[in-house]
Parts: C-alpha cells; sequence; structure tokens
C-alpha cells in the first residue's frame, strides 16, 4: 500500500476518490476546521477552488482528464460543476432547485449526478454541461440519485419506489429507467458500471445485512456472501471486473478485491480504509487512517492479503454511504468519504 501526497504540505487530510487510465487523480483535502478543497493530482497537486464560497469536493475524472464534484456557491448552495481540461470550473444547472451534486463522467463528456427539483426531491440527471440537465425521473417514489455512467451512456444510481424504499436502477436512453431488485432485502443501491455493463453497489439481504453485490445481464451476485461476515459495499469496477469495495465488522474496517472469481480480503491496517475506485491498470485508491485522520493511498488489486487482529475507533463511514445512497438526508454524513452539508 501507498501513501498518496495530495495536498502541498503532505500533512493534511486527504481522500483520493478517482484515477484514470493516464494515472491523473482526484481527491479531497480536509483542513482542520472543516473545510474541503477540491485537487487533481497530475505529477504534483492542481486545487481546482471553488464556485466563490468556501468547499468544494470532487467525484470522477475520465480519460480526458476532464472532473466532476461539487462546490459551494457565494450564496452557499452546493452546485455540481465540470472542470474540462486547461479550462476554469464551470456551473452546472439544477433542475429548478437550488443545489445539484455531481456523481460521475465519462469519456464522451456525459455528466451525472443528482438536483433538487422545484418541489423540493431530488432526481437524478444526465448532462453534457451545456445544455439544461435531464431528470431521469424515478421509478415511482419521490426521489433519485445518479451515481456513475459507463461509456456507453448506461447510467446507474439508487431511486425511490413508490412505498418510499430505494433500489439500485439502471439507465439507458432506449429503455428508461430499471429497476434491479434486491438479494431479498427491502433496499439496494448501485455506485458503478463498466463498460462491459456490470453493475455494482449494495443490497438489503432477507436477514437485514448489507451485502455488495454485482450485477450483470439480469442477475445480481451477492458478493457478501463469498465474504461471509459483516456488512459490506462494493464501491467500483474496472473493466475487467474486478470489483472493490468495503466491509464493516463492528468497528472495524477491511478493504476487499473481488477478481478472476476469488475474494481478497485485506484485514484493517493492511488494506484501504476507505475505497472508492480501480482502474484499468488494477490500481485500487482511497484513504487510510492512522489517529482519526486520513490520508489518501493506494494499492494494486492483486496485492495479497494480510492476516491481523483488532480494530480501528473511526465513524461507521461505509454505513452512511449506505444511508446516502439509499437517498436519505441527514446532516452530517459521508458520500465515499465526503461529508455533505445540511442544505442537502
Amino acid at each position: 500500500m501507498a501513501e498518496l501526497t495530495l495536498g502541498a504540505s503532505g500533512k493534511e487530510a486527504s481522500i483520493a476518490v478517482d484515477i484514470n487510465a493516464r494515472g491523473q487523480m482526484v481527491g479531497v483535502i480536509e483542513e482542520e476546521d472543516g473545510r474541503q478543497r477540491a485537487v487533481l493530482y497530475d505529477g504534483h497537486p492542481i486545487e481546482l477552488g471553488t464556485l466563490g464560497g468556501s468547499n468544494s469536493f470532487t467525484k470522477d475524472i475520465n480519460a480526458g482528464g476532464d472532473v466532476v464534484g461539487t462546490a459551494q456557491n457565494a450564496s452557499g448552495y452546493w452546485r455540481a460543476f465540470v472542470v474540462r481540461a486547461g479550462q476554469r470550473m464551470q456551473d452546472l444547472a439544477t433542475l429548478g432547485g437550488n443545489s445539484s451534486y455531481g456523481s460521475a463522467i465519462n469519456d464522451h463528456g456525459q455528466i451525472v449526478g443528482f438536483a433538487d427539483t422545484s418541489d423540493g426531491y431530488y432526481h437524478a440527471f444526465s448532462s453534457d454541461g451545456d445544455q439544461a440537465p435531464v431528470d431521469l425521473g424515478t421509478l415511482g417514489g419521490r426521489i433519485s440519485y445518479a451515481s456513475g455512467v459507463n461509456n456507453q451512456g448506461a447510467i446507474v444510481g439508487t431511486a425511490a419506489l413508490p412505498d418510499g424504499y430505494r433500489h439500485a436502477f439502471l439507465y439507458q436512453a432506449d429503455q428508461g429507467m430499471q429497476d434491479l431488485g434486491t438479494l431479498g432485502g427491502r433496499s439496494s443501491a448501485a455506485s458503478a458500471i463498466n463498460d462491459k455493463g456490470v453493475v455494482v453497489g449494495a443490497s438489503e439481504t432477507a436477514d437485514r445485512r448489507w451485502h455488495a453485490f454485482a450485477w450483470e445481464q439480469g442477475k445480481m451476485k451477492d458478493l457478501g456472501a463469498l465474504i461471509g461476515y459483516g456488512d459490506s459495499f462494493a464501491t467500483a469496477v474496472n473493466d475487467a471486473g474486478h470489483v472493490v469495495g468495503s466491509i464493516r465488522i463492528g468497528d472495524e474496517r477491511r478493504s476487499f478485491v473481488y477478481r478472476d472469481g476469488k475474494m481478497i480480503i485485506h484485514p484493517g491496517g493492511h488494506g484501504l480504509y476507505l475505497v472508492n475506485a480501480i482502474n484499468n491498470q488494477e490500481l485500487v485508491i482511497g484513504a487510510r487512517s492512522t489517529s482519526n485522520k486520513f490520508y489518501a493511498s493506494s494499492m494494486i488489486s492483486s496485492q495479497p492479503a494480510a492476516v491481523t487482529h483488532g480494530g480501528q475507533d473511526l465513524l461507521s463511514l461505509i454505513a452512511v454511504v449506505l444511508v446516502l445512497t439509499a437517498g436519505v438526508v441527514v446532516y452530517k454524513r459521508r458520500y465515499r468519504g465526503i461529508t455533505l452539508p445540511r442544505s442537502v
């Protein structure tokens, strides 16, 4: 496992969020007072600024180096942004409300995320960055969130049903929004999709546990059952089908890599505490934890598991990741490691 320096001093708390094939990486730096700064690392850290407010964070970077994320404007509202290679931060429109959040961008510049509507509910959107965002709707309920998009334009996320429960969805322009179901429980959430159409995320099971899943061609594979314990959440998948994510067992956090039909589990202290992305060069990025502080780190997906004991006394980040992707609005929660504000 290697530590990555995102800040100028190398001492700030930091989280690596995504990485492209060229090795360009995006993340967030957090100050002691809680302020967050979006950063692009391209041989050296480049701070991306804000939209006039105090905070910003990144979520994704495509092959061309275009970055999406969310930043505060001068009025204090959070707005989705895109930073095209060599250009300044661009504010993306909302769906009629005050706030929006950028989640992902594909290599064609298609951006997805979620924004509040004029009636105050968040809906998933798709945008090219220049035209007004397209409202993707819901699964019959009031809210939806888009979290990933592949190079074929297939979008994944989480949407509410008429009964209020949230399910993972796959949205395709010619088919609309498809309910991906669950692993027997009431709720599920999708986090990412690769170019082969493999969707990953987490689902509640019949016994009310959360298990990581990989969905492909109508079938949802229970990765949590392969892990065999704890609650798990898959956060990313590359085009080889390597899935990465996190496991929670009480106060202990572990990371996992599912590849080539095998599950590799890294106990606390020997893997990433927070796992956010994997690229096609098999580099996994996220953050390790030391003394209740995060530091951007990486490891290769084939890194062998180590055996250790004990845990870490930190906030239950993976649990609130599940809560957020399921669409529950709360104050002071983490979305793939990023704190979202009261205004959400």
